[in-house]
């Protein structure tokens, strides 16, 4: 009995965890993006049509100033005029307040937005948010989205060193597609 009782408390946790960890759904290729109006770390605020006529590539991470996501964001950062060739322009979102954006912009010299979803509602639209009830952090998710404001592509497993490079040359072939 004291078996069957421990392996329901067991399975009541395990599911009561799953629950909470759920995100919303990601947003399918070809579906319209999710509309956003957060600030970055400038105060500045920012919404998805601002982007219009603009590939945006968009990027979830978990946390400011960590090993992971500092490299994504420095290659980013490297290969920011590749992208702007490309039409292309680069934000980051994370439930970060603006504050710890602002340090994690100044100290690596990141020239896009960094925008802060303190309330996780655009991460959660997004399908990003990982939710174990008091901690939040966004999922390392990339959605590249099209000119029309369409997303073009999801990315849910992401090499940090490689991110920017293999966004660069997605951003190529559906370029090339779209002429």
């Amino acid at each position: 009995m004291k078996w069957f009782i421990l392996f329901g408390l067991i399975a009541a946790a395990i599911l009561l965890v799953s629950q909470m960890a759920r995100a919303g759904e990601l947003p399918k290729v070809g579906e319209a993006a999710p509309d956003f109006n957060l600030l970055d770390q400038e105060g500045k605020p920012h919404q998805l049509k601002d982007f219009a006529g603009k590939w945006l590539v968009l990027y979830f991470y978990p946390k400011d100033d960590t090993p992971g996501c500092t490299q994504e964001a420095c290659a980013f950062r490297d290969d920011l005029s590749k992208l702007t060739k490309l039409g292309a322009q680069v934000v980051g979102v994370s439930v970060d307040d603006g504050a710890s954006h602002a340090e994690f912009a100044k100290k690596y010299h990141l020239p896009f937005p960094l925008l802060a979803d303190k309330s996780a509602e655009v991460t959660a639209r997004y399908g990003a948010l990982m939710n174990l009830a008091v901690l939040k952090y966004a999922k390392r998710y990339t959605f590249l989205i099209d000119p029309q404001g369409k997303v073009a592509k999801v990315y849910q497993k992401v090499e940090t060193s490689k991110h920017s490079t293999e966004i660069i040359e997605d951003l190529k072939q559906l370029s090339t597609k779209g002429s």
